[in-house]
């Protein structure tokens, strides 16, 4: 029998059963979406000093939410996720 690395099994599926697949947006590895790790970013379309001009002017600005979702290696490559210690990685 094989070593459980973590409680999770690197999932957050839970007892679900099977889920559906995505692509990493670096490398374009298909993931499943419990174990991709998701990054949210707000993109502002305007520049900050222009915005803050625009906003007190009583403008209402857009700022679109972009999803990211990223495969393990990829999240690890671009400090999304830490490599954690032995006794840490079964915590939660």
């Amino acid at each position: 029998m094989m070593a459980k690395k973590r409680k999770s099994r690197g999932r957050a599926k839970g007892g679900k059963g099977r889920s559906d697949f995505i692509h990493c947006s670096n490398c374009g590895a298909l993931v499943p979406r419990d174990k991709a790790k998701k990054i949210t970013t707000r993109m502002s379309l305007v520049e900050p000093s222009l915005a803050k001009e625009l906003r007190q002017q009583g403008a209402y600005i857009a700022a679109p939410t972009l999803v990211k979702y990223y495969c393990v290696s990829c999240a690890v490559h671009f400090g999304v996720v830490k490599v954690r210690a032995k006794e840490e990685r079964k915590s939660f």
